[in-house]
């Protein structure tokens, strides 16, 4: 992908205009500079399926996203701080025609119970397997830490995550590159 300009404009009372691209696609708005990304991604572009799980505390990671191809909490972010980023939530995994291999490794193996912490859990899970084709248990566990589960045990998770290390690492590296081009 080509990097994207920052949009360098400050409007005046406390407003700012950003320029992000998000899951593929380039989104310029006018934000108040205090704004929250998480709030940004939810409230400003309807991609709600980034959570907010802590009261922005940084404490659930509901809100992880990948910015600049790291997976960060979106809660500990201003949108300002993301001007010129490239941003993949979870939306930009897959379609419903064609599951990520995450997506597909929570469906099969029961990684998730209420969702709510899903979306987080994925795009950590995405950083991960982006770097490492075949994670130890405590190489995903501790790709984990930040994200909080209160319903399924984590014991799902992590076959969800071996499952979907598994359809990656029978991938090609065509295909790899594919689907971890964020």
């Amino acid at each position: 992908m080509q990097p994207i300009q920052e949009a360098q404009q400050t409007v005046g009372n406390g407003m700012k205009t950003i320029q992000v691209r998000v899951n593929g696609k380039i989104a310029k708005k006018e934000v108040p500079i205090r704004m929250l990304l998480v709030d940004f991604i939810r409230e400003e572009l309807a991609l709600t399926g980034t959570h907010v799980g802590c009261s922005v505390e940084g404490r659930c990671g509901a809100c992880t996203i990948v910015l600049n191809g790291d997976a960060v909490k979106s809660c500990l972010m201003l949108a300002v701080q993301a001007d010129g980023a490239d941003i993949m939530t979870v939306e930009g995994l897959g379609t419903t025609d064609k599951l990520h291999p995450i997506q597909q490794g929570f469906w099969e193996k029961h990684g998730l119970q209420c969702g709510f912490c899903t979306p987080g859990m994925m795009m950590s899970v995405y950083n991960l397997l982006k770097t490492t084709r075949h994670p130890s248990i405590d190489e995903i566990r501790d790709a984990l830490v930040g994200n909080l589960c209160r319903c399924t045990g984590y014991e799902h998770i992590i076959q969800a995550v071996q499952y979907a290390a598994d359809q990656v690492a029978a991938m090609s590296k065509e295909e790899r590159d594919e689907i971890f081009s964020y």
